[in-house]
């Protein structure tokens, strides 16, 4: 198992602010599984408007650190073959949101692989915020070359 700073993580994956939503990798098993962790600020821009007087982390916002996480968890484990691809949702199943996260958590994520057949992986991903789950789901995604996509 390994970490990975905020740096490693940009040469991985495209995402830049405002809409990476992965600080730093905290364990990870390449093709497997990893824990990642968002700390949540209130100068995020979408605290604005969601909502005024009770800042909430939109769900779509903990979903998509999720795939983040997991898309950081194929990238590794396809090393140079990752070079040119991208990763894209392909389905969002059974998405549970038990808790609100707020500005000032640490929501850790963890995603762990379910399957993965030629382009398509499927993961379960969760997150957690001082030890109690927060949201939970399965997804699917493709890699694919940037020009095909």
């Amino acid at each position: 198992m390994s970490t990975i700073d905020i740096n490693r993580i940009m040469e991985m994956i495209p995402h830049r602010y405002p809409i990476l939503l992965v600080d730093r990798v905290l364990e990870l098993m390449p093709g497997e599984s990893a824990t990642s962790l968002k700390n949540v600020t209130m100068n995020e821009p979408h605290f604005m408007g969601h909502f005024p007087g009770y800042p909430v982390m939109p769900g779509v916002l903990i979903v998509e650190a999720m795939a983040q996480t997991a898309a950081i968890v194929v990238v590794e484990a396809l090393g140079a073959q990752a070079e040119g691809k991208v990763v894209y949702f392909m389905t969002i199943d059974n998405a549970r949101f038990r808790r609100p996260v707020t500005p000032g958590d640490s929501l850790h994520i963890h995603v762990e692989k379910l399957q993965s057949r030629a382009h398509v992986w499927k993961f379960k991903g969760t997150a957690i915020v001082e030890g109690k789950v927060c949201a939970e789901a399965t997804f699917s995604a493709m890699i694919t070359d940037k020009e095909s996509a």
